[in-house]
């Protein structure tokens, strides 16, 4: 398989994954400030996943514009993320539904844990496969640091969702802040 392909689907998958999560919102009981008022939360969870979703695919692009050639491994290991990242829209829609409870807010938390730990399988392989690339075991590496402690914030968002679920929600945006702007040196590497 290319990795036109492997990418061409990988961008489906997400397309779809963010298109579930929208048609889970729904239309406010009435016109006034106060019926989306009533909706407010669930507004704000799909942002915080759109965001997030956003994220995985910006950084999914660039990940696999380094990729010279695609082994069963990495298309295995790419499955595994994005089956953790089409969890996301049950997640967001329980959450939505459950405002303020914890145990929704521990799964997302967990969820996300998952996808990120996904993620860096998908990296180590990409990386395993292309081990004629120093520069990419470089920013690999740099990447495997803010990976860890995405993990760790999100590890630790868990039981704080049982103490208070705005801590483990601010520790989510932390998480996607860090993760916004692509890696200047992996974006370096495409196409070389």
């Amino acid at each position: 398989m290319g990795k036109t392909r492997l990418e061409a689907f990988s961008d489906g998958v997400i397309a779809i994954i963010i298109t579930i999560m929208v048609l889970e919102l729904k239309v406010p009981e009435g016109a006034d400030w106060n019926a989306l008022k009533s909706e407010s939360h669930m507004l704000l969870n799909y942002a915080i996943s759109f965001a997030l979703i956003g994220i995985y695919w910006n950084n999914h692009h660039h990940l696999l514009h380094t990729v010279k050639h695609v082994s069963s491994g990495i298309m295995w290991a790419n499955l595994n993320l994005l089956f953790w990242l089409s969890l996301i829209p049950f997640d967001t829609a329980w959450m939505g539904e459950n405002h303020k409870q914890p145990l929704p807010v521990a799964f997302y938390a967990l969820l996300l844990a998952v996808c990120g730990l996904s993620y860096t399988i998908l990296q180590k392989i990409i990386a395993a496969c292309h081990k004629d690339q120093p520069e990419l075991k470089e920013v690999m590496r740099r990447q495997k640091q803010k990976g860890i402690l995405s993990v760790a914030f999100y590890i630790a968002a868990i039981p704080l969702a049982y103490l208070n679920t705005s801590i483990s929600i601010l520790l989510f945006v932390a998480v996607a802040v860090t993760w916004f702007i692509p890696d200047k040196k992996i974006e370096s590497l495409q196409d070389e």
